[in-house]
C-alpha cells in the first residue's frame, strides 16, 4: 500500500497573521504543495482563527482537486461551516484556546454522545469522518461506536521521544493500535510532530494510509521551497514505504 503524504499548510497562514497582511497566502501554498506531490491538503480552522480564517477555506475548496482535509474541534460554529463547504474529510481534534498546538487526542470515550451526532450529519453530507485520537484501544472502540471511519493516530509522543528505547516503545504502542483499528473496520491515518528524521519507522511500521506532516514540512519550505520540501518528503516515506513490501 502507498502511503499518501497530506500537507498541513497552517504555518504559512501563521507567518502571515503575524502581520495581519495578505501574504504569504496558504491557498498559493496548496497550489504549490500539490505540484510537489502532495496527495492531501490539510488545514485546521481553530475557534480562534488564529492562522487558517474563513475566506481561506472558501478559496482552498474551490482551488484543491486532491483531497480536502479539514480539522476542527466539534463546535457548532465549525460544524456550520464545515457543512457548508463540504470537505472530502473532516478531522475531529480537542481544541484549547492557550495551546500552542494540538496537545493530545480527541477523548472519544467521554465525548461519545455527542459525536455520534456529529459523525452522522457529516456523514448524511457525505464528508468523511476522522477522529483524531491517541493510539490507545478504549479510544479506538469509541471512534468506531461514534460512527468514525477513519482514526488519525497521535504520533506526539514517539515524535517526542528523547531515547530510543522510548521511540521504539511509542512505535509499537502506534503499531498496535493501527492494527486493532483496521481489525475493527476502521481505516488509519497518522500525524503529528512527525519531521523529516523521524517519520521513516512509521511509514515502515505504521502503514497508515495518510501521513499529515505541517510545521516540520513548512519550516523546510522556508529555506528551500514548498514544492522541493513536498518532494524531500515523498521521497522519505516512499523509501520507507518500500521496505515494508521486501
Amino acid at each position: 500500500m502507498r502511503t499518501k503524504l497530506g500537507v498541513n499548510i497552517d504555518h504559512v497562514a501563521t507567518v502571515r497573521q503575524a502581520r495581519r497582511t495578505f501574504e504569504p497566502d496558504p491557498v498559493t501554498a496548496a497550489a504549490l504543495a500539490t505540484l510537489g506531490g502532495a496527495d492531501v491538503i490539510t488545514v485546521h480552522l481553530r475557534e480562534d482563527r488564529r492562522h487558517i480564517q474563513d475566506r481561506d477555506l472558501r478559496l482552498l475548496r474551490e482551488t484543491v482537486f486532491s483531497k480536502l482535509n479539514l480539522e476542527m474541534a466539534a463546535s457548532d460554529e465549525v460544524i456550520r461551516i464545515a457543512l457548508r463547504t463540504r470537505p472530502e474529510q473532516v478531522t475531529l481534534v480537542p481544541e484549547k484556546r492557550q495551546e500552542v498546538t494540538t496537545e493530545g487526542g480527541l477523548d472519544v470515550v467521554s465525548q461519545r454522545k455527542r459525536l455520534v451526532k456529529v459523525a452522522a450529519d457529516f456523514q448524511k453530507a457525505r464528508i468523511l469522518v476522522s477522529f483524531f485520537i491517541d493510539p490507545d484501544p478504549a479510544q479506538i472502540r469509541a471512534s468506531q461506536d461514534a460512527g468514525a471511519e477513519l482514526v488519525e493516530l497521535h504520533t506526539g509522543e514517539y515524535a517526542n521521544a528523547r531515547s530510543e528505547a522510548k521511540q521504539s516503545r511509542c512505535l509499537e504502542r502506534l503499531i498496535l493500535a493501527a492494527d486493532e483499528a483496521r481489525r475493527i473496520g476502521l481505516r488509519v491515518n497518522a500525524g503529528h510532530g512527525l519531521t523529516y528524521q523521524n517519520v521513516g519507522p512509521v511509514a515502515h511500521k505504521v502503514h497508515a494510509e495518510e501521513l499529515h506532516i505541517g510545521h516540520s514540512l513548512i519550516a523546510r519550505a522556508v529555506l528551500v521551497g514548498i514544492e522541493r520540501a513536498v518532494r524531500e518528503m515523498k521521497e522519505i516515506i516512499e523509501k520507507w514505504t518500500l521496505r515494508s513490501s521486501m
